[in-house]
């Protein structure tokens, strides 16, 4: 039981680091690309300004503005591995309509590793997602993380359907095998650290929260 048990913890940690690295991937290559075309939309922009076609040139910026609200820029947290998993949760949720904000301040070094980060907050951005996708009203993330003391401290509020039921500390997720192995593994390495999660459903909103030793004493 425990080989099976572990073997399980493997594969989601394995899946878990491969699926949050493509997403990362897919952030980097939509700004490198915005990045090079930049350079060629001044020349256009240069072009027809110099030649006088004001209305063609304004048209063009008015262009770039509706791409650019589609670009998704990379969160600053001061924490590498958040800024990579903040972004890309965002611009997850951004495709589906969900509204996304995120106010956090954490310092690069943590005693969580970049892994149990990645596990943590990106399991609990996933059922938050998920939830919103199932809202046919307005669809919403707000994030706040920071440093208290020596704590690591993460709340964020989303959109739900009705409330719902606990199943011991944790509640009910739609996914199945696998996935539905994340809400725990994540509350087992708060508890690993001396930490602690915890969960409210109301009718039309859920909201997590953690506390977590982040620094050295």
């Amino acid at each position: 039981m425990r080989k099976k048990t572990y073997l399980k913890l493997i594969e989601y940690q394995t899946e878990q680091s491969e699926r949050h690295l493509g997403e990362v991937r897919g952030i980097y290559r939509e700004m490198r690309g915005y990045k090079h075309d930049f350079h060629h939309h001044l020349q256009a922009l240069k072009g027809q300004l110099e030649a006088g076609e004001t209305a063609r040139a304004l048209a063009y910026i008015e262009q770039l503005d509706d791409q650019l609200i589609h670009v998704d820029t990379i969160l600053k947290t001061g924490n590498t591995s958040l800024d990579a998993i903040f972004s890309a949760k965002t611009a997850q949720a951004k495709a589906i309509g969900i509204t996304v904000t995120v106010n956090a301040n954490v310092p690069d070094s943590l005693l969580l590793s970049d892994l149990e980060l990645s596990i943590i907050v990106g399991n609990l951005l996933d059922n938050a997602i998920e939830a919103c996708a199932a809202v046919t009203g307005e669809r919403f993330i707000r994030i706040y993380m920071t440093v208290k003391g020596n704590m690591l401290y993460f709340s964020m509020l989303n959109s739900s359907g009705k409330k719902q039921k606990k199943n011991g500390t944790l509640f009910a997720s739609r996914k199945k095998g696998v996935h539905g192995f994340g809400l725990y593994r994540a509350e087992t390495i708060l508890a690993e650290h001396g930490g602690w999660c915890k969960y409210n459903s109301e009718d039309g909103a859920f909201s997590s929260e953690f506390l977590v030793p982040a620094l050295k004493s």
